[in-house]
């Protein structure tokens, strides 16, 4: 333990930029140069350059914080994990969800995980953006896309898989499309965000065949373009999640099931995602097992 210790106040120094700062309200200023001192002499190696202005790392002293402070991360989240089991599941938990997602999927599955535990509260925000979960104070939320930040945990939730589908009324008065050409002759109803282009991307057996399309309505709210699609206003372009339920019942049917719908530039999966320096509540973990299970429970897509 002594030498995790010393690999702590290691770390320490390295975050605060000198002795005296790390050691601050918890050592002297000796003792922390003492623990670094030997943990250089135990390893052979020196971690600090030391002047009489600054502190600065050595090449293997880089290396080795880069990868002791990964350990002691886990260290943390591993010690947080376990004490949080005896926690009580209660109070307040603030989570993030993705505007149609959040609408269509989580909502509804709420009253079941709520009934478990009654003395939960939860605060549930709507919004597409990746607000920073430590300054909104956000336990958990969900996200689209490619994930950079380290500090951030994420668990997949659904792949990035799109479907063409409509209504049963619209595909009776219009015909159904058996192939991506076919669209060009429908009313597509398309989805306005930054990358999407009135243009979709089909592929099967290796070729790849895109279509430009267009319709009478678009929108930058997929919610918009579902009631839209329910409406028989038109063929759209949906992630499965976005229509699962009206696929099961029949409102929805899905069209050209032998094409994989070609994903949008820098389009991936939809993920839960917590911040790693929080640890993880008992809360968070059950939220996130809760998310992580409603999508596993209607993960297929019905095919026509």
């Amino acid at each position: 333990m002594d030498e995790f210790k010393h690999i702590r106040t290691f770390i320490k120094v390295v975050e605060a930029g000198s002795f005296s700062a790390a050691a601050r309200d918890v050592s002297s200023v000796s003792s922390v140069a003492r623990q670094v001192k030997g943990l250089e002499e135990q390893l052979g190696v020196r971690l600090l350059n030391r002047n009489t202005r600054n502190l600065s790392l050595t090449d293997a002293g880089r290396r080795f914080y880069e990868r002791v402070v990964m350990i002691a991360r886990d260290l943390d989240n591993a010690t947080a994990e376990v004490t949080s089991l005896q926690d009580d599941v209660k109070g307040l938990l603030r989570v993030s969800l993705r505007v149609a997602v959040g609408t269509t999927i989580v909502v509804p599955a709420l009253p079941k995980f709520l009934a478990q535990y009654p003395e939960l509260h939860l605060e549930v925000l709507l919004t597409d953006e990746r607000r920073d979960l430590i300054a909104n104070k956000i336990n958990v939320a969900m996200w689209l896309g490619h994930i950079p930040d380290v500090d951030i945990v994420a668990r997949r939730l659904s792949p990035s898989r799109r479907i063409v589908c409509a209504s049963p009324a619209y595909l009776e008065k219009h015909g159904v499309p058996t192939a991506p050409a076919d669209l060009r002759h429908h009313s597509c109803l398309l989805f306005t965000a930054p990358s999407y282009r009135g243009q979709w991307s089909f592929t099967r057996e290796g070729v790849v065949e895109e279509v430009q399309v267009s319709g009478s309505i678009s929108s930058d709210n997929g919610l918009v373009l579902r009631s839209a699609g329910l409406a028989g206003l038109g063929l759209n372009v949906f992630h499965e999640w976005m229509v699962r339920d009206l696929l099961a019942d029949g409102r929805m049917v899905r069209v050209l099931s032998d094409y994989t719908v070609n994903p949008r530039p820098g389009e991936a999966e939809l993920s839960a995602v917590y911040a790693s320096s929080r640890g993880l509540s008992r809360s968070v973990r059950l939220f996130v097992d809760f998310l992580v299970e409603t999508f596993a429970a209607g993960s297929e897509v019905q095919r026509p």
